[in-house]
């Protein structure tokens, strides 16, 4: 087997068993037993089992943050341009849109939006810390955008309307949009382009709300 399809897979095992067992709960020996390699074959791909964490997330993460900072790149150059500031629906656009298209983007996107989902809610920081240093540059560069937008609100107050938008975010990222109840009596899930579109109308009428 090529080197880099051994390196894949351990990277596709290691993804999946972190999301579904934990990262501290998920040995080595489970990921390469999983995949069918070594353990020499971890070490010689990656050094160490948090070295191995670092290139699961990076893997997703890093092309899905370039994909949303050139949107909201383009959206403060244009409103630049245009000498005006940038509209706050263009801004949470240009994040959620590509935020929610991507649990559909490949076959192990669920397993890393369930491992994120995990990381933020559970008390250890290992793989939260992991992933929120990779996802801080793009949350300045939105927030310094919401600045423009709404320069009469302070910044404090929008910091945290955008972390309640993170929250809501992951939230329909993690569950698909369904409803924590199970009930046949509840209207039926929105499609996701529906979905998209009713979450950037509740975004923006909090992000915008008077102090």
């Amino acid at each position: 087997m090529p080197p880099s399809d051994t390196k894949t897979r351990i990277l596709d095992g290691a993804e999946r068993l972190f999301a579904r067992e934990g990262f501290h709960n998920t040995s080595l020996r489970a990921i390469t037993s999983l995949v069918g390699a070594n353990l020499a074959s971890v070490n010689y791909h990656f050094g160490s089992k948090d070295a191995l964490l670092q290139a699961v997330i990076e893997r997703r993460l890093l092309p899905l943050n370039q994909i949303r900072e050139a949107k909201i790149k383009e959206v403060l150059t244009r409103a630049r341009e245009d000498n005006t500031p940038p509209t706050v629906e263009a801004l949470l656009r240009a994040f959620i849109e590509p935020t929610l298209e991507f649990s559909d983007s490949s076959p192990g996107a669920r397993d890393f939006i369930s491992l994120v989902g995990r990381s933020l809610s559970e008390p250890d920081e290992t793989v939260r810390n992991c992933f929120l240093v990779l996802i801080f540059p793009l949350f300045q560069l939105l927030l310094k955008g919401l600045c423009e937008a709404l320069p009469h609100l302070p910044q404090n107050i929008l910091l945290a309307r955008l972390q309640f938008l993170m929250g809501t975010v992951s939230y329909v990222m993690c569950t698909g949009g369904r409803s924590f109840f199970s009930n046949t009596e509840l209207p039926s899930p929105l499609d996701q382009k529906t979905q998209i579109q009713q979450l950037l109308k509740y975004a923006l009428a909090g992000l915008e709300a008077a102090e």
